[in-house]
């Protein structure tokens, strides 16, 4: 499966949807596309991961960098929704869960702001 990601730009929140693999390859895509909905002047964002399999340590660097960004000056947050058992897993070894505000699915992610 070929990785998409899909910013859809809301009234207060962009919902970045992500599906397929995020790894060294693919994680510039994802800094990308984060960097430019920041560029914007956006700072609510929330990272469906729904459709995603994979992440990679380069995934977890690219999220990262975006919460930073968002969070500085108390501007924004980042948020994210609908993972996997397997990408939680890599965020629970990473130490990465009380990092970012996990939600089951996109819609309460989206509400929480």
């Amino acid at each position: 499966m070929a990785t998409k990601i899909v910013n859809k730009e809301y009234k207060r929140v962009d919902l970045v949807e992500i599906s397929g693999r995020i790894d060294s390859s693919t994680a510039p895509q994802l800094e990308q596309a984060l960097n430019k909905v920041i560029k914007d002047g956006r700072f609510h964002i929330v990272v469906d991961m729904a459709d995603m399999e994979f992440m990679s340590s380069a995934g977890l660097r690219a999220l990262l960098s975006a919460l930073k960004q968002v969070r500085r000056f108390n501007r924004g947050d980042l948020r994210l929704a609908a993972m996997s058992t397997k990408v939680k897993k890599a965020f629970e070894l990473a130490g990465l869960l009380d990092v970012f505000q996990v939600f089951d699915n996109s819609v309460d992610a989206v509400g929480s702001f």
